[in-house]
């Protein structure tokens, strides 16, 4: 798609006669930046693909309906199959355990997140990743709306990522989204079982219910991902999944819980 998006930016600049310097100061950019779309060096970013649009797209449509198969390439490649599912589900069944899902992030949690990953990555690269974390939040807005569900393992919230304002924020954030209509939103504590023992131990999982009604199941470990569609193993998981939920604090006790550990409850 990047390299489609390259061809059509020079075709229609040529069209309407204009050098790489000419339509970067109609659109905000440098010549260079122009040179770096064109010749597939860098990415559009999704603002430049707006401007393109306003600018060079003679009412097509065709920039701003790259907009989104760009923003796919900009995601890891173990997530890009899996972002169309997530976005269209009806219904999403969320259980995490190391830190906090996605679409539950603020943007300083996940830049602290990808800024202190492995491999380093350029600040180009994270403002990329970034930028497709946040535009997954559309999720929560969709009409018609989905249905989420998220439970969180209490080590998750108690794991210090990127500064005590960036924590305070990311919980105070928590409870926003959590009094959503279509959201809801468990704690598994700490101390949930006779030593903190429950049936979530072995990691997270996602359970997406697609517009056809059907149910998979996604998971990540270390930067790869599965995608189960077996109805013998999802309803396993489905058990499991249960389990866990039924060991969580009810959604009123975990919405306070929060608040405490952003210091706006005691």
């Amino acid at each position: 798609m990047t390299r489609l998006v390259a061809r059509l930016v020079r075709a229609f600049r040529e069209r309407e006669k204009l050098t790489q310097k000419e339509l970067g100061v109609l659109i905000g950019y440098s010549a260079a930046a122009i040179s770096a779309l064109e010749t597939c060096a860098q990415p559009p970013s999704d603002e430049m693909l707006v401007q393109l649009e306003a600018v060079i797209g003679g009412g097509m449509g065709l920039f701003e309906e790259a907009r989104e198969l760009v923003r796919v390439e900009t995601f890891p490649p173990h997530f890009q199959d899996f972002f169309e599912l997530e976005q269209e589900a009806l219904t999403l069944s969320l259980f995490e355990t190391r830190v906090i899902y996605g679409i539950f992030q603020t943007e300083d949690y996940a830049r602290a997140l990808f800024a202190g990953g492995y491999p380093v990555l350029s600040e180009h690269r994270i403002q990329e990743l970034i930028d497709g974390r946040m535009a997954r939040k559309a999720l929560f807005d969709r009409d018609p709306v989905a249905l989420i569900e998220y439970i969180v393992d209490e080590g998750a919230l108690l794991r210090g990522i990127g500064s005590k304002a960036i924590m305070r924020d990311q919980y105070r954030y928590l409870v926003e989204l959590a009094q959503r209509r279509n959201v809801t939103l468990q704690v598994v504590p700490l101390d949930c079982g006779f030593s903190g023992e429950h049936a979530g131990t072995s990691g997270g999982m996602c359970f997406v219910e697609s517009p056809r009604h059907e149910r998979l199941l996604y998971m990540e470990q270390q930067d790869e991902s599965m995608l189960i569609s077996d109805p013998a193993k999802v309803s396993l998981y489905s058990q499991r999944y249960a389990k866990i939920r039924a060991q969580a604090l009810a959604p009123r006790e975990s919405l306070g819980h929060i608040k405490r550990l952003a210091g706006d409850e005691r």
